[in-house]
């Protein structure tokens, strides 16, 4: 009952944030814009504690206002509504299916994030080279998720090289995040479990390292904590 309750709200609530932040984005700058998307999630994880009994706990040090880059682990629908609800002002890089969602390309392109084709190749290539070139000067953090897809509890996919070439090229340190909500809220489940959620910002990865090192250092780093977290979230 309560995930029903929950997924009835959330899509309303989503719709109605939606057309709001598509008039939002008519004022110039992003500013009133980015204020909405953080009030909607923060509103959605306030949801998630009240009605599913989800808390989400916050471990380490979080990059609020930092030039870094935030690369977590992707496990649930709710990871990047959580993250912004968490970390406040952002950028964040999102696949291109997000785009048929009515409204959102607009809302997404006014607030300056990198959509990257989900397919790879050199369209995926393009756009990242141009969110790094709109990118350069800007301080808020840039939150991505390396996997590119939504992985269950347990598992994980190949980390793509984007985070490497967005750290290089901008010169900013990456700061690993693990997570367990996808115990709570799995990948895109309609059902959701009451317990602690938690994400783990730890120690940051320098952009200095080769790519083979830095990607073996931030796939190792966030996966093994976050079977750590899962197995924490079981007990």
């Amino acid at each position: 009952m309560r995930s029903t309750i929950f997924n009835t709200l959330y899509w309303t609530v989503s719709g109605f944030y939606g057309v709001l932040c598509a008039f939002l984005a008519l004022i110039p700058g992003k500013f009133f814009l980015m204020h909405g998307v953080r009030s909607y999630c923060r509103l959605v994880v306030l949801m998630m504690r009240v009605i599913c009994g989800i808390r989400v706990e916050v471990r380490g040090q979080r990059p609020k206002n930092k030039a870094v880059i935030i690369a977590a682990k992707h496990q649930s629908w709710g990871d990047g509504i959580v993250m912004i609800a968490k970390t406040g002002n952002v950028n964040f890089v999102v696949g291109d299916h997000m785009l048929k969602f009515p409204l959102i390309g607009w809302v997404l392109k006014r607030a300056g994030a990198i959509v990257v084709n989900n397919q790879g190749g050199r369209k995926a290539l393009d756009s990242l080279n141009d969110g790094i070139t709109r990118s350069q000067g800007e301080t808020r953090p840039i939150l991505i998720y390396p996997e590119g897809h939504l992985t269950p509890v347990g598992t994980g996919k190949p980390y793509r090289k984007g985070v490497y070439r967005l750290a290089t090229s901008l010169e900013r340190p990456v700061v690993p995040v693990a997570t367990n909500l996808g115990c709570f809220w799995a990948q895109q489940e309609w059902e959701k479990k009451p317990g602690t959620a938690i994400i783990e910002f730890m120690e940051p990865i320098s952009p200095k390292l080769d790519g083979a090192s830095f990607m073996a250092t931030l796939e190792t780093t966030v996966e093994a904590r976050s079977r750590q977290l899962e197995e924490e979230a079981q007990s």
